[in-house]
């Protein structure tokens, strides 16, 4: 099977009405304005000098509500990302939009231009968060939506936010639960942060908002983790990716962010697994040896700041971890 990859195509913001109290996409994406057509078929070209053949790529349009933007420009855009994937230089588009802005003219517009996956911001399925949150629409709007994608044949993506107003672990887990039984075929989870120049940052000034510690959003988020997981729900992003505006103290007032974010949440589920064996291995009086892990969970079983190793030793385990090729994704075996 081929690795995805995606071309970023960002577009903040150009016509949604309503304002989300966390939201201010230009900083979150750190991008200012959006490109004109033209400057689009450089960035598809930038990207596609770097990539392998050996990938499935899809041009993919984030960072506002593609489908409220004006009919005429989002034909401009689809239109040259059209061309790519009839010259079979990309395999697809994806783009992200609000649940309210999705009617079947929407719909058959971007069937028309080989459109693949829509991207729903849902945030959370609770009404009193969404209404809290600002987001102008209920948890009905989203199962309509989520419906009319799937029956239009589109995959169906849906992302959700941790932390916001009137949000709990379980009103999160609803919303997890939620996406998975709505037929999403992946997912994106993000903490929500208290960005400069939003209505957050007024509530959280006046001391009527209080963001998610990054201890909270990582328990959180592993809980939702092992929901999509054993669901089959794939996982395309755990936290904002990094911009230089995130990481500039003038934009980030509060919340939980941290680039390794998405490392932290899989250290403490390598750590429950761990800690399940742990009386195996006292009964076994195993002391200096080897945990045999899937290669490409090693770093996560080891931990961040090798917590899970420094856990082991502080137990009196002498241990080394070594990765295996062959392995599924969770299994843990032990050697001498």
């Amino acid at each position: 099977m081929k690795k995805h990859s995606n071309i970023p195509i960002f577009i903040p913001e150009l016509a949604c009405p309503h304002q989300c109290v966390f939201c201010n996409q230009q900083k979150i994406s750190g991008t200012f304005s959006s490109p004109k057509p033209e400057e689009i078929v450089e960035i598809i070209e930038k990207y596609l000098a770097t990539m392998s053949a050996e990938k499935r790529v899809e041009i993919a349009f984030f960072g506002g509500s593609f489908t409220g933007i004006a009919i005429d420009l989002q034909e401009q855009y689809l239109k040259i990302a059209h061309q790519y994937i009839q010259s079979k230089k990309v395999s697809g588009i994806r783009l992200s939009t609000r649940p309210d802005y999705i009617n079947q003219e929407i719909l058959d517009l971007l069937k028309k231009y080989g459109v693949s996956t829509i991207e729903l911001g849902a945030q959370s399925t609770n009404d009193e968060v969404l209404r809290k949150s600002g987001r102008g629409h209920d948890f009905e709007a989203i199962k309509n939506a989520s419906e009319l994608i799937l029956k239009n044949g589109f995959e169906l993506g849906l992302q959700m936010m941790i932390g916001l107003p009137s949000d709990s672990l379980e009103r999160a887990i609803q919303t997890a639960n939620d996406i998975v039984n709505l037929g999403a075929s992946s997912t994106r989870i993000y903490p929500t942060l208290v960005i400069k120049g939003t209505a957050l940052e007024k509530l959280y000034e006046n001391g009527n908002y209080s963001p998610l510690s990054l201890e909270n959003a990582v328990l959180w988020t592993k809980e939702i983790v092992k929901i999509f997981e054993k669901n089959n729900v794939k996982i395309l992003r755990v936290g904002l990716h990094p911009s230089e505006e995130l990481h500039s103290e003038k934009s980030l007032v509060a919340g939980p962010y941290h680039i390794a974010l998405n490392e932290m949440v899989m250290t403490e589920i390598w750590n429950d697994l761990l800690i399940i064996r742990l009386e195996d291995w006292k009964i076994r009086r195993l002391e200096d040896w080897k945990i045999l892990v899937n290669s490409q969970q090693l770093n996560y079983a080891i931990g961040y700041q090798q917590k899970n190793r420094k856990m082991l030793q502080n137990l009196g385990f002498n241990v080394q971890f070594v990765g295996v090729e062959n392995f599924e994704k969770y299994q843990i075996e032990v050697g001498s």
